[in-house]
């Protein structure tokens, strides 16, 4: 019977990945891939041969019926994976499935990694329930749009995926919403250097903008947007000073002015440099 195996692959550490993925990866004839050149990596350490197609968010649409048709038409057992993680959860898979499923092929799901349970599953935070958003549209109006559906929402508890590149301006973008609230972020999850940053949103701001390595690695955000927590002035750095009023559209220059009046101006000064960085 032909047969569609949605396998979750690991988000870092090879080793988690289970001993019926590897089976099932082992002993399929097709496997879907969202990088042929990603997969091949992890394939290769498992001994997996079977021939794989490329399927990907910019070719699915059109991929999809041409593989569902091999799998049937052949009587092929195939598998799905994305680069990392669980397909269809922010990966592509979800018009393969679909047109298998149409097709009357059978779906069986092999669970495996997924960075926003283990980033809730690690963060501390009370979850009785969340929402996955996923990665925050990059328009934006769009942008904008699901900051303020998340604010309507009846949930607390919301999980984010972010780049390197994004994160800052993200973190910011979610202090200015939702002020200062209960963060988990964790980066580079299961990997060598996997980093995780605790706190208020203006603390983690401050963390993020000190640390020369934040420009690394994916991230994950677990916001607990109910919880404004209110800190003692005396202690925010004065990177977090600064930046709290370069997110509210005063200039590094005039914050450092303005905040020289009741703390040390070298060392204002230098903290402005390292904000002017970081967000140039």
């Amino acid at each position: 019977m032909a047969e569609l195996y949605v396998v979750a692959t690991p988000i870092g550490n090879l080793a988690d990945l289970s001993e019926r993925a590897v089976e099932i990866l082992k002993s399929a004839d097709l496997i879907a891939c969202e990088d042929t050149r990603t997969s091949s990596v992890l394939l290769s350490h498992i001994g997996a041969r079977g021939k794989t197609v490329s399927n990907h968010k910019f070719n699915e649409k059109e991929k999809a019926a041409y593989i569902a048709e091999r799998i049937k038409n052949e009587n092929l057992t195939a598998a799905i994976i994305t680069d990392a993680g669980t397909p269809c959860i922010s990966d592509p898979g979800y018009e393969l499935i679909k047109e298998a499923r149409n097709s009357g092929i059978k779906i069986i799901g092999i669970p495996g990694a997924c960075a926003a349970t283990v980033a809730v599953s690690i963060s501390g935070l009370k979850v009785s329930s969340w929402t996955f958003v996923g990665f925050l549209p990059k328009k934006k109006g769009e942008f904008d749009a699901e900051l303020e559906k998340i604010a309507l929402s009846d949930v607390n508890t919301f999980v984010i995926y972010e780049t390197p590149i994004r994160i800052i301006d993200t973190i910011k973008a979610l202090y200015e919403k939702f002020g200062n609230c209960e963060l988990f972020v964790a980066n580079d999850l299961t990997k060598k250097f996997e980093r995780h940053y605790t706190g208020t949103t203006r603390e983690i701001i401050n963390e993020l903008v000190v640390n020369e390595k934040s420009g690394k690695g994916e991230y994950v955000v677990v916001m607990n947007k109910n919880a404004d927590v209110k800190r003692v002035e005396d202690e925010i750095s004065a990177e977090a000073r600064i930046f709290d009023r370069v997110i509210k559209g005063v200039t590094i220059k005039d914050a450092v002015n303005e905040l020289s009046k009741k703390f040390p101006k070298n060392d204002l000064y230098k903290a402005g440099l390292k904000v002017k960085d970081l967000i140039k």
